[in-house]
């Protein structure tokens, strides 16, 4: 069962979100909270696996709770979930550990995949958010002077794992392209990781972006 904590200022808009992911059979929507304090709260008492999260409320914004989230013990996935997909928007919640961008106008039957994804490991991106990353990876000089210092300290071996999840792909995937066993992949994950000081795969695929070590 994939646990799912809703995080907007809107209830109606959490109404809508139970009734959506309620409709299937392995997601269950276990807490909500209408502003980003609640919700760092909501994530401590239920303990999900992924977390909707708006970036706009009063009080603590989403941005803000994000940040707060990523720094717990074994912190869920959180998904940001708004109307909003400026540039500044997206580049600033994945740096602050967003584990993926989506606008409200996805449709239901895609947002529960893409929550299942999610509750996976794997980044979720709606297409405008994609196509912001690109380009931000080669419009930011300073993002990727920084991100190829960062690289620099990683091993060929982990540079060839950090393209493939800047691909998006899953360990299995790499492992399978790589030639290496599941396991393998893991460890050079965990370890690349920490080497770029990244809290999870969509940070560090976000450097292979603005590295230019991955493949658009």
């Amino acid at each position: 069962m994939v646990r799912v904590v809703v995080v907007d200022d809107e209830p109606m808009v959490c109404v809508f979100l139970r009734t959506i992911l309620g409709s299937a059979g392995d997601i269950e929507v276990v807490d909500e909270a209408h502003d980003g304090a609640a919700g760092v709260e909501a994530v401590q008492r239920s303990r999900p696996d992924v977390v909707l999260m708006d970036l706009r409320m009063p009080g603590v914004d989403g941005l803000t709770a994000i940040e707060r989230i990523g720094k717990l013990p074994d912190p869920p996935a959180v998904v940001v979930l708004t109307t909003f997909d400026a540039d500044h928007y997206v580049m600033r919640a994945l740096r602050a550990g967003a584990a993926g961008f989506l606008v409200k106008s996805t449709p239901p039957e895609d947002l529960i995949g893409l929550v299942r994804v999610a509750a996976e490991g794997h980044t979720v991106l709606s297409a405008a958010a994609a196509r912001r990353l690109v380009a931000a990876s080669t419009d930011g000089l300073s993002a990727r002077d920084r991100a190829r210092k960062l690289v620099e300290a990683l091993t060929e071996r982990e540079v060839e794992v950090l393209a493939c999840l800047g691909e998006g792909m899953s360990n299995a995937q790499i492992a399978s392209r790589l030639y290496l066993s599941e396991a393998t992949i893991k460890g050079y994950v965990s370890r690349m990781l920490d080497k770029l000081e990244c809290r999870n795969r969509t940070q560090a695929g976000l450097i292979a972006h603005e590295a230019g070590v991955a493949r658009p």
